[in-house]
Parts: C-alpha cells; sequence; structure tokens
C-alpha cells in the first residue's frame, strides 16, 4: 500500500542524476585531492623556503663572526709581538702601531674603528669614524674594556649608531692585550653590521620577515630598523617562545604554526628559528599564514570557479543528452499506454542502431500483431454476438410460431422497449439487455399447452392461472443461462403492476425493475395496436392515451411519457395497426 502512494520518479531525473553523480563526484573529489596536494606541496616549500633562509643567514653570521674574530686575533698577535720586542709603553703610542691599526681596518669594508687602549684607557685609534661622539658606542666600549680587565674576550649585541645621514647597526669585538700574564691593555673594534641587516631585507619579501634574537628573546638584527630597533622585546612571539624554551641548549632548527597577538587580535603564523651557536643568537623567519598559503587559496578558487564552470556545463550536457535517451523511451511509454487503452494503431518512428532501436522494432512488431489479434477477436466477438443475437431471435420466432395470434410479437415487443430506453436516455449496455430481455419475455409460453396457448376465446380462471405461469417459467429458463442472468427481471415481472394486482409475486412500485416496467408498456401497447381473436387492433394514439390514463396506477409514468415521446418524435414509426398474417 505504501508502495502505491509514493509518487513514480521520473526517468529523465534518474539519468541526470546518474550522469551528475558520475560527473561531479570524482570532479569533487579530483578538487579536493589536488588542494589537498597543492597544501601539503606549499607547506613543504613554506618550510623549505624558511629553513634555507634562516641557515643561510645563520651561517653567514657564524661565518662573519669567526672571520672577525680571528682578525682580532690576528692583529693581537701582532701587537703582543711588538710588546715582546719593546717597551709596552711605547706600543701604545707607537706611530708603526698607529700605521699597523690604519692597515688593519682597511682590509675589510665592515671594519669601522679599532682602537688599542692601554691599562689606563689611552692608547691609538684608526678608522674615519669618530667613536667617541656616539654614547651608546662608548658605554658599549666601557663594557668591552672592564671585560679586558678581567682578562675576557668581548662581543657585544648589536648598537644602533648614527652617522648621518644613516642609522645603521655595528657589534664591538674586543680582546685584553697581555703583557706576559699582567693586563697590558684593550684591543678592539668596530664592524658594521649593515650588510646583514641587508641580508635580511632580500630575505623579507612576500609578508616573509626574516630577524634575529639573542638568548633573552630581543631583537639583535632587523631589516627594518625605523621601526624596530635592537634590544627591544620580541618575546610575544610563540616562535621566540619556542627557541628560547631550550634553554640556550639548542639542538637543531623548528618550524611551526602558531598564532601571532597583533593590535589584539591573533593572526595565524607559520614560523622557524635557526641558532647561531656560537653567538648564542636565533635567525628567526615567520609569515602570516595566509600569505603563505596565499596559493592555496588561489587554487581553492580557481578550483571552485572551474568546477562550478565545469557542473553547469556537465548538467548542461547531461540534460541534452539525457533528452536524447528520454525520448525514444517516453515515445514507447505512450505508446504502451495507448495500448492499454486499447489503441494499437501507434508505432514508434525511432532510428536507433542501439538496444532502443532494437525495442522499438520488437514494439512495432508486438504491435502490429496485438492489432491483428484483438481485431481477429473482434471479429470473433461479433459473430458470437451476432450469432447469440439470431439464436435468441430464433427463439423468440419459434415461440410466437405456437400461437398464430402472436406473429412477430417478440420482435416488436423489443422493438418498441429499446425506442422506450432510448427515450429514457439510458446506457447503451442497459439498452441492450432490455432489447434482449423483451426478445424472451415470452420464452416460458414454451412450457404451457397447445390447447390453452391457441385457444381462439376468453380463457377460463384455472387455463389464464395456467397462462400466468410463463412468466415464471421464463424466468427460470434464463436462469439456466449465465448470459441472460441479467435479463431475467424483464421476462419474469414483466406482467407486474405498480399498484401490486400484477403477477406473478404481485410487486408494487419501485419494487418492480425498470426493465420489467419497459417491457410492460411495450407488451401492452403492441397487444392493443394487434389484431387478436377477442380484440380489434387500436391506433397507436389511442393506445398510447389508455396508457397514458393509466400512469402511476398499472404502469410507470416516466415510462408510459417516453413511448408517447418516440411516436411523436416520428421513431416509433406505425403506418396502421398491426395486423396478423
Amino acid at each position: 500500500m505504501f508502495l502505491k502512494k509514493i509518487k513514480r520518479i521520473p526517468f529523465l531525473y534518474v539519468i541526470l542524476g546518474v550522469l551528475l553523480v558520475a560527473s561531479v563526484i570524482p570532479l569533487l573529489m579530483y578538487a579536493l585531492k589536488m588542494i589537498e596536494i597543492n597544501r601539503n606541496a606549499l607547506e613543504t616549500n613554506e618550510n623549505l623556503l624558511q629553513n634555507t633562509i634562516t641557515h643561510s643567514i645563520a651561517e653567514e653570521i657564524s661565518i662573519y663572526n669567526v672571520t672577525f674574530h680571528q682578525l682580532l686575533i690576528n692583529l693581537n698577535q701582532s701587537i703582543q709581538l711588538n710588546i715582546t720586542e719593546k717597551a709596552s709603553s711605547n706600543v701604545y703610542r707607537d706611530p708603526q702601531t698607529r700605521v699597523m691599526l690604519e692597515r688593519f681596518v682597511s682590509t675589510s669594508d665592515f671594519i669601522l674603528y679599532a682602537t688599542l687602549l692601554d691599562s689606563q684607557g689611552k692608547g691609538l685609534q684608526a678608522g674615519n669614524f669618530e667613536a667617541q661622539n656616539d654614547p651608546f658606542l662608548v658605554k658599549a666600549l666601557g663594557r668591552s674594556f672592564a671585560a679586558a680587565q678581567r682578562r675576557l674576550e668581548y662581543q657585544s649585541d648589536p648598537v644602533l649608531i648614527s652617522q648621518q645621514p644613516n642609522q645603521f647597526p655595528v657589534m664591538i669585538f674586543s680582546q685584553p692585550v697581555l703583557n706576559g700574564d699582567e693586563f697590558g691593555g684593550m684591543l678592539a673594534m668596530v664592524v658594521n653590521l649593515q650588510f646583514l641587516s641587508d641580508r635580511l631585507r632580500s630575505s623579507s619579501t612576500a609578508g616573509l620577515e626574516a630577524f634575529v634574537v639573542n638568548g633573552e628573546g630581543r631583537l639583535v638584527l632587523t631589516h627594518d630598523l625605523k621601526a624596530k630597533s635592537p634590544g627591544e622585546d620580541m618575546t610575544d612571539s610563540p616562535i621566540v617562545q619556542q627557541y628560547m624554551s631550550w634553554k640556550g641548549v639548542v639542538k637543531g632548527a623548528e618550524t611551526s604554526s602558531f598564532d601571532l597577538p597583533v593590535d589584539g587580535q591573533l593572526v595565524p603564523m607559520v614560523g622557524t628559528y635557526w641558532p647561531v651557536s656560537s653567538l648564542g643568537w636565533a635567525v628567526i623567519a615567520q609569515r602570516k599564514r595566509a600569505d603563505a598559503y596565499y596559493a592555496v587559496q588561489e587554487v581553492i578558487s580557481a578550483t571552485t570557479i572551474w568546477g562550478v564552470g565545469a557542473l553547469l556545463v556537465c548538467l548542461v550536457l547531461s540534460y541534452f543528452l539525457s533528452l536524447r535517451i528520454v525520448h525514444p523511451i517516453r515515445t514507447l511509454t505512450e505508446a504502451s499506454h495507448a495500448i492499454a487503452n486499447g489503441d494499437f494503431s501507434g508505432r514508434i518512428q525511432l532510428e536507433s542502431r542501439t538496444e532502443l532501436g532494437e525495442l522499438a522494432t520488437t514494439f512495432n512488431r508486438m504491435s502490429s500483431e496485438l492489432e491483428l489479434y484483438v481485431q481477429q477477436l473482434k471479429d470473433a466477438a461479433e459473430k458470437n454476438h451476432q450469432l447469440f443475437f439470431e439464436s435468441i431471435r430464433m427463439i423468440a420466432a419459434a415461440v410466437d410460431e405456437k400461437d398464430p395470434y402472436t406473429h412477430g410479437h417478440s420482435e416488436r415487443v423489443s422493438k418498441y422497449s429499446v425506442l422506450i430506453a432510448e427515450s429514457l436516455a439510458l446506457p447503451q449496455e442497459e439498452v441492450e439487455r432490455i432489447r434482449i430481455s423483451a426478445l424472451l419475455h415470452d420464452v416460458g409460453k414454451i412450457g404451457i399447452e397447445d390447447k390453452i396457448l391457441k385457444k381462439p376465446g376468453v380463457l377460463t380462471p384455472e387455463e389464464f392461472a395456467i397462462m400466468k405461469q410463463h412468466t415464471v417459467k421464463g424466468g427460470a429458463i434464463a436462469r439456466r443461462v449465465a448470459q441472460l442472468s441479467e435479463m431475467v427481471p424483464g421476462i419474469e415481472l414483466h406482467h407486474e403492476s405498480l399498484d401490486g394486482r400484477g403477477y406473478p409475486h404481485g410487486l408494487k412500485g419501485d419494487e418492480i425493475p425498470l426493465m420489467a416496467r419497459i417491457i410492460a408498456v411495450a407488451d401492452t401497447f403492441d397487444a392493443m395496436t394487434t389484431h387478436r381473436p377477442y380484440q380489434s387492433a387500436m391506433e397507436p394514439p389511442v393506445a398510447i392515451d389508455y396508457i397514458i390514463s393509466l400512469s402511476d396506477k398499472k404502469f410507470d409514468g416516466d415510462v408510459s411519457r417516453a413511448l408517447q415521446a418516440a411516436y411523436q418524435d416520428g421513431h416509433l414509426k406505425m403506418r396502421r395497426a398491426a395486423t396478423l398474417a
């Protein structure tokens, strides 16, 4: 019951669904896979890029650190050699020592300044930079001299100094000068780190930011000295915090994703640190994930646009292709419905080399064979009906032949009954049943003795009682034939009267079937318009008026008026009263 309530899904939708699923799902899976592959590739490339940048900068810093440190050692060894050969006091004021310092400064574009101080902080200096005029540098040199007094090498964090018109970072390297085991003074040099800032600047492209921090998380170097200054606290960055968590014992580089607080908001980032072990520094590179994976968003956008476009193309193509597939199926469906409704004339015009074409050819052949078979059945049915009807007429004629006074009576009653039924606008099936019932209304007379049936005079009450049995006998005969079961009421009850005075059952009013009421009027009309031994034939209008006068008493009023209408309309044509042959 539930299945019957389900609305049938059009085959077009089924094919469209199959085509879309077959095209969209693989396309979607391909797009998602490509996005995943591109994301993974970009993440890997970003990690490699940041690792390469931080590693190369860290290597450069280490190399420069070792180089400058070694240059200072070499110079210190030369000075100490002079101290051994000369009095120490002469070395710190010797013109040759000044020349040595100046030559040392000129050996590198990165060395701005070199100084040799005795134990009292006085001595020689070389270079085109006045270190004593910069308070930050003076302070840093003071720290380096204090370290030298403790016989320690010193290496400062970068200091931002000004030399019109620019600002640039410098770094101080210093070593104690020893006279034997005695502290003799300090040798120091100031190195320009602008090349490292330029290196950080060249690496800070496309949203990438590269900078250097020390072990305390403070800024050492950056590419933008105007925005940030050396010594600035950078511990708000999670990647700096990860570096500091090693507490100076960093085992290697690390790349990770994190959220960086910026103006009260967390910005998704990806960053890398690479340690500079010799200095206790770390090179940091970080970039917004939106910038790092911008290409992924481009891929997603492009994939979405092209995917939607491809989907629309698939939808349009699927629709038109589905129509080409569905059209012959619809044609077959319509032709099948026509056959189900009894129309076998339809043929399918379909040119196709597929199974659909073969199906159409088979369907057309089946339709032709069904049409021929059904026509043969119709012809056979018509013959059987005609044979059946002729058999009925033959029986009726045989009954009428028993009584010379009722010759043709059954045919006429059948004719009048049909005219009355058609005047009442009864269905054609009912008209046909009335036709046959009227033909056989007197079939029961077969069982009546001839001496009573053919008696020319008036029947005695006993004889009339026997005569009345022909209705019951006729009904019994008709009931034995299945095809006549619907005609029994007209055969058995056509002598019933609306007032209950009829026979065989004395039915009243609506208890009498319409079929019987029609045949009663037609039977009476024929009897009154036919010559009989006991009466002369009446003219039709007289007979009709008589029947009308008994409407709703003996005869049904509607049936009586239907007889009158059929006569007045000219359908019931009688030039004169019926006569016996």
